[in-house]
C-alpha cells in the first residue's frame, strides 16, 4: 500500500510539474485545469503497469476514458482565450504576475496533492486483490451513468451557446438541463462513486469504509464549493432564474413535472 501510495504521489507531481512549466511558458494558469483529469490517468496507468492484474486494467481504463475526455474538452474550450477569472481573482492578478512560488504552491503543489489524496481507492486496489467481482460491476455501471450525464450535458450546453445569442433563451432548460441544473457536476460525481465502488468498496468493506471519504469529497467540491454553487452565484442573476430553480433541482436529477 505503502509504495502504490508513492507511485501515486510520483505520477500527480510529474503532470503538475510538466503542467506548470507549460504554463509559465504561456503564462496561462487556467492550462491546470486540462491536467486535472490527465493526473488521474497516469496515476491510475503507473499503478496498473506496476501492479498489472484484469481490476488495475479496468480501474485505468475506465480512468483514462473519463480523464481524456474531460482533458480533450476543457482544451477545446478553452483554446483561445485567455485567463480564468477564477484565477485571477484567486492569485491576484492574470498569468503567473502573482509570482512563480505563490502559484506553484496555490494551484500546481495544490492540485498534485488533491489528486493524490483522490486517487486512494486506485492504491488500495493495486494492493489487494478483489473480493466481490459483481460489486465491480456496480461500479462500472454506476460510472458508465456519470460519463453519460457528464458528455450529454456538455454536448447539449455546447449546442445551446452555439445558437445566436439573441435567438436562444436565457436558460438552458431542455434535455439534461431540464432534469438538473447541472448534470455534467452531477456526472462527475457518479463518476467517483462508481470508481470507489468498482477500486475499493469491491474489496472488502473495510477498504471501502477507509476509502469512502475519496469520492465523498469529489462529490462535496463540485456541488458546494468549485462547481455548482459556484457557477449559480453569476447564473441566478438571469432573467427566469427563479423560476428555473424552483422547477429543476440543482444537482440531483428529477424528471421534469409540471
Amino acid at each position: 500500500m505503502v509504495s502504490a501510495a508513492l507511485v501515486a504521489l510520483l505520477a500527480a507531481v510529474v503532470v503538475m510539474g510538466s503542467t506548470a512549466v507549460v504554463s509559465r511558458r504561456l503564462d496561462r494558469v487556467a492550462v491546470v485545469d486540462v491536467a486535472w483529469g490527465l493526473a488521474f490517468v497516469a496515476i491510475a496507468l503507473a499503478l496498473a503497469v506496476l501492479w498489472p492484474d484484469a481490476h488495475s486494467w479496468l480501474l485505468a481504463a475506465l480512468v483514462v476514458v473519463w480523464g481524456g475526455r474531460l482533458a480533450w474538452h476543457i482544451g477545446r474550450r478553452s483554446r483561445g482565450h485567455g485567463e480564468d477569472p477564477r484565477y485571477e481573482k484567486m492569485l491576484g492578478g492574470p498569468g503567473w504576475s502573482a509570482g512563480a512560488g505563490r502559484i506553484v504552491t496555490k494551484v500546481f503543489a495544490t492540485q498534485a496533492v488533491v489528486a493524490f489524496l483522490i486517487s486512494a481507492p486506485f492504491q488500495v486496489a493495486a494492493a489487494y486483490d478483489v473480493r466481490w467481482w459483481p460489486v465491480v460491476w456496480v461500479g462500472v455501471a454506476v460510472w458508465a451513468v456519470g460519463v453519460f450525464f457528464e458528455v450529454v450535458g456538455d454536448a447539449q450546453l455546447e449546442a445551446y451557446k452555439a445558437k445566436p445569442r439573441e435567438s436562444r433563451p436565457g436558460i438552458l432548460d431542455t434535455g439534461l438541463w431540464g432534469w438538473s441544473r447541472h448534470p455534467n457536476y452531477f456526472g462527475d460525481a457518479c463518476v467517483w462513486w462508481g470508481l470507489w465502488i468498482a477500486g475499493a468498496l469491491a474489496l472488502g468493506w473495510l477498504p471501502g469504509l477507509l476509502t469512502v471519504w475519496a469520492p465523498a469529497a469529489m462529490t462535496y467540491f463540485v456541488r458546494n464549493v468549485t462547481g455548482a454553487k459556484l457557477l449559480e452565484r453569476t447564473m441566478s442573476q438571469r432573467e427566469g432564474w427563479d423560476e428555473y430553480a424552483a422547477r429543476v433541482p440543482l444537482f440531483v436529477p428529477r424528471p421534469p413535472h409540471g
